[in-house]
This record gives structure tokens, C-alpha cells and sequence, in this order.
């Protein structure tokens, strides 16, 4: 399934799995009055998208997301049942993986904390899952084993690979050794090796020239920036779900570009941006939870 994120200018942002039935035959628009921001099957990275975007330009909200719409619901999730203990799955344990594989990124909450679908966690669901007493095509996890475990865990998979920063490589994802050339020399600081740079020009320096030789800062619109931003972010979510290292590279290459350009467009550097957002983070103190730092 396809869910097509689209925006009409002035007017509304939208999701819809029908373009010609939703956007042109219902609401009377042509090829060309609208245009097509994301193309994704996870209907969760669309709904963020959406409404992310809906408030930046000042759209009407929606006031139910579009993951969480009726018409929505079967087709997005397994019709889980979340008790006080356990998250309880409806099939038998021998057709459990198949169904969380297709619902990747389902995210839900249970009374110890959130829970999401990835292949780390669906690899420690089946590791972990018990068959019902009362009912053999059911089965169960424990819910505070399974959000203890997202404590402790990146909620994104890993090989045991890591980084030369320490963190976790995503399964699939080769390790990072040091010296390598498409790793730059900030991952060189305590180690003995050769230093070693991508290039010896200023990186965003080559990206402003290269955009300005093309006339996008006489021309261009931070609006049009934004809009570009989001289809990266997806383009790297769904090569992160899909273990595509090489994608994951090029989606982050490829969404520094927008930012750059789009930091030009608004009058300042993405380098002031880089300095004020650090300068921020640098005083901030706080936890991991479910995956992510909450700060306090």
C-alpha cells in the first residue's frame, strides 16, 4: 500500500492512498495544482509528516492523526489487546514473525513505557513470546520485560558492529573501521591511526557553490526546502527499516544538502544553525527512554 502526502498550495497538506479519486475527481484539482511531497507504504512516517508539516505552514491540523483514523486501523496493525501485563498477539506463535515483519514500525504504549516494531525488538518478541493457556492460536510477551528491554536497547537493530564513536551499527550496516575513507577524521581523535579527511575543502562551501551555480538561492523557496527535507527523512527511515546501508548514507548526504541550502535561503549559515543548536544541547542533561534522550 502507497500513501501519498500532498500538498496544494495555500490550501491544505493532505494524505491519501488514491491521488486521482481523493485530490482531483473529489476535490477538483489538476495535474500540476498539487504537488506529491512523499510517496511511502509506512503510514506512520506520512501521519508524522503530515501533521509536522500542516503546522509549519500554518494549515489546518488535523485533530486525529491519519494512522489513527477508523478506516485506517485494520490494515495498520495486528489488533493487538495491551492488558496492565502483557501485549497479546492474535495468531499462533508459528505465524507470529511474519505478521510483526509486516507491520514494521507499529508503534503502541503499555503501562511500563512505549514499544515499537523493529527487527531488534520483533527477533527479542520471538526469543521471548509464550503461547496462551486458554487460547493456542494467541500468544504474549510481558510487557515490563518488553519495555525494559527498550530501556536498555537501541530500538533499532544491531550486528554487534560498532561505530568508532561506541555506538551500535543497524544489522546490515558494516562496521566502522577507523582509516577507512568514507569515515571522517572526527572518528580518528583517540586513536593512533593517520588522520584522515573526505575532502580538504569546507563541505558546505562546495554545497553553497554548487547551489548557487544553479541559480537555487536567486530562485529557490525555503517552503520548497522544507517540503524536500521531509521526502529525505522518509527516504531514510524507510532504508533504515529496510537494513539499506548505502541508502541510509545517501538519504543523510542528501538531507545536509536541503538543510544547508535551506539555512541560506532563511539568511544565515548551516553552520550558525550547527553552532546555536550545539551551544543548546551542550547544557542539556537527561536519560535514555524507549530509545531516545529525554532531556530533564
Amino acid at each position: 500500500m502507497t500513501y501519498y502526502l500532498y500538498h496544494i498550495p495555500g490550501k491544505k497538506i493532505g494524505i491519501t492512498k488514491d491521488l486521482k479519486k481523493r485530490v482531483e475527481k473529489q476535490q477538483g484539482y489538476n495535474e500540476g495544482e498539487y504537488d506529491i511531497i512523499l510517496e511511502t507504504d509506512d503510514i506512520n512516517i506520512a501521519s508524522e509528516a503530515e501533521i509536522s508539516l500542516q503546522k509549519a505552514f500554518g494549515y489546518r491540523v488535523d485533530e486525529t492523526p491519519y494512522n489513527k483514523l477508523k478506516f485506517n486501523k485494520e490494515e495498520n496493525d495486528m489488533n493487538i489487546n495491551v492488558t496492565e501485563q502483557t501485549t497479546t498477539f492474535p495468531c499462533p506463535v508459528n505465524k507470529l514473525k511474519g505478521q510483526l515483519m509486516d507491520n514494521m514500525g507499529m508503534k503502541w504504549e503499555t503501562d511500563h513505557g512505549s514499544c515499537i516494531l523493529t527487527p531488534m525488538s520483533i527477533e527479542w518478541i520471538m526469543q521471548n513470546v509464550l503461547t496462551s493457556k486458554y487460547n493456542t492460536q494467541r500468544c504474549y510477551v510481558y510487557n515490563k520485560a518488553f519495555a525494559r528491554w527498550f530501556d536498555n536497547n537501541n530500538a533499532y537493530p544491531s550486528n554487534g558492529h560498532t561505530t568508532r564513536t561506541g555506538g551500535l551499527a543497524p544489522t546490515g550496516m558494516k562496521e566502522r573501521v577507523c582509516g577507512e575513507p568514507e569515515f571522517s577524521k572526527r572518528h580518528c581523535d583517540d586513536c593512533d591511526c593517520e588522520e584522515r579527511t573526505i575532502d580538504q575543502y569546507n563541505q558546505f562551501d562546495l554545497i553553497r557553490k554548487w547551489a548557487d551555480e544553479r541559480g537555487l538561492y536567486e530562485k529557490g523557496d525555503p517552503k520548497t526546502q522544507a517540503l524536500k527535507l521531509v521526502e529525505e527523512v522518509g527516504e531514510i527511515s524507510r532504508a533504515i527499516i529496510k537494513d539499506d546501508f548505502d541508502e541510509v548514507i545517501d538519504g543523510i548526504g542528501d538531507s545536509v544538502v536541503v538543510l544547508t541550502n535551506l539555512a541560506e535561503l532563511m539568511g544565515v549559515s548551516i553552520e550558525e544553525c550547527i553552532a546555536s543548536a550545539y551551544g543548546v544541547i551542550s547544557k542539556r542533561t537527561g536519560k535514555m527512554v524507549n530509545g531516545t534522550f529525554v532531556k530533564d
